[in-house]
């Protein structure tokens, strides 16, 4: 009996620290924190969904720089897709070229020392974002830089859901083929990309980019209208939540990992309530435990209510996109998920036109067709060991 008290108290103990610690650690961080508001702007933009038609354009647009390449990735892994990406970064800085390369310290763990050796010594600027410190040790372990930035030259830029490693390009051990959505922007909107990056690039090194006129040339406007929305883990659910409010006629959202807030789960039921169609397009396979789990709850009263979950079958669906009826298009680096809400580092990119929209319809209706729509009697039937790992994903959903 005192062994079973004395392993309560110290569980209880670390479960209070961690809370304590947590809330003090993102207070002292959102004082930091620069959360630039974006105005409108006008780019011309393509989305790809192939990881391998993707990179084939990024890395003739890297090649083919000429003056400076800032990329952000939160996950660079140590395979030969990787090793060659890092390679080419070399490549580059040794011919002239300014290179900074940022990754997230527990996203992209897995680069070498040696690797990190090779692109100093190259004359590539590397950084690890938001490695853990003292005094809020939980709080940084948990932060995470979630986005994806690429700027080259000042002039063009990448953002949105893949990173870099084999299995971005369907060449993973399993969860084959990978299914994304990521943006190639030219135009205005390019100055807010490299805004956003070289303010990542001065929390994690102090060093100030951001007035120096070389990173930030005159850029023709384009004809597609977005706006780029940027999130420190305090802006994206009540950008997600207008975007719902805004709902006449259909909402579809596709996601890897669905753990909406409390909020967002709110206005979902709200705008099934007014009639607005309801669609959620998920993995079948998660590539990470329980977030599966963390999402039954919620898909058993969407679907009483009305919503379609619908289930990817043709790989892995990593796709952040966001569809409200045929005006807003939302595509970027977040989950439709707590982590993403209120711990991540993200950026998404609205966007209002007409033309794009019906591109990203057409990707989308793809989707759909690769999806089966899950049963919510399949949810309801008694299964204990579904039932305990519902229990223990709720009580980590805010970090899964």
């Amino acid at each position: 009996m005192k062994i079973i008290t004395m392993l309560a108290s110290i569980f209880l103990l670390i479960f209070t620290w961690c809370w304590i610690d947590l809330k003090l650690g993102h207070k002292r961080f959102m004082k930091q924190a620069t959360n630039i508001k974006y105005p409108p702007r006008n780019s011309d933009m393509t989305v790809y969904t192939s990881g391998k038609i993707l990179f084939d354009d990024f890395m003739k647009e890297i090649k083919r720089a000429q003056d400076s390449i800032h990329i952000l990735f939160y996950i660079v892994n140590n395979d030969k897709f990787s090793k060659d990406f890092l390679k080419l970064l070399q490549t580059k800085a040794e011919a002239g070229v300014e290179v900074r390369l940022l990754v997230d310290w527990v996203g992209s763990k897995k680069i070498s020392r040696k690797s990190i050796h090779e692109l100093k010594e190259s004359g590539v600027h590397f950084s690890f974002s938001y490695k853990p410190k003292l005094p809020f040790l939980f709080y940084t372990i948990q932060k995470r830089n979630h986005r994806k930035i690429t700027v080259i030259d000042g002039k063009i830029g990448y953002l949105g859901g893949f990173n870099i490693g084999k299995e971005y390009i369907n060449q993973g051990e399993k969860l084959n083929p990978w299914r994304d959505y990521h943006l190639k922007m030219t135009g205005e909107g390019v100055k807010d990309l490299q805004d956003v990056f070289l303010t990542d690039w001065f929390y994690d090194t102090n060093e100030d980019y951001r007035g120096r006129p070389a990173y930030f040339p005159t850029l023709t406007p384009g004809s597609q209208a977005h706006q780029v929305v940027v999130s420190n883990g305090n802006e994206l659910e009540p950008t997600l939540t207008r975007l719902i409010q805004q709902a006449n006629e259909k909402i579809i959202i596709g996601t890897p990992y669905f753990i909406p807030s409390n909020t967002l789960f709110h206005e979902l039921r709200e705008a099934l309530a007014r009639n607005v169609s309801v669609t959620v397009i998920v993995p079948e396979n998660s590539d990470h435990t329980l977030v599966k789990e963390a999402s039954f709850p919620y898909f058993r009263v969407l679907i009483k209510e009305g919503a379609s979950i619908m289930q990817f079958q043709r790989g892995f669906y990593h796709s952040k996109v966001i569809l409200i009826d045929d005006i807003i298009c939302d595509i970027g680096t977040a989950n439709f998920d707590k982590r993403s809400c209120f711990l991540n580092s993200e950026i998404n990119c609205l966007i209002f036109d007409r033309t794009f929209i019906e591109d990203a319809e057409k990707e989308l209706a793809v989707d759909l067709a690769e999806s089966k729509p899950l049963c919510g009697d399949s949810l309801s039937s008694m299964n204990v060991v579904r039932t305990a790992k519902e229990s223990l994903a709720s009580l980590l959903s805010p970090f899964l």
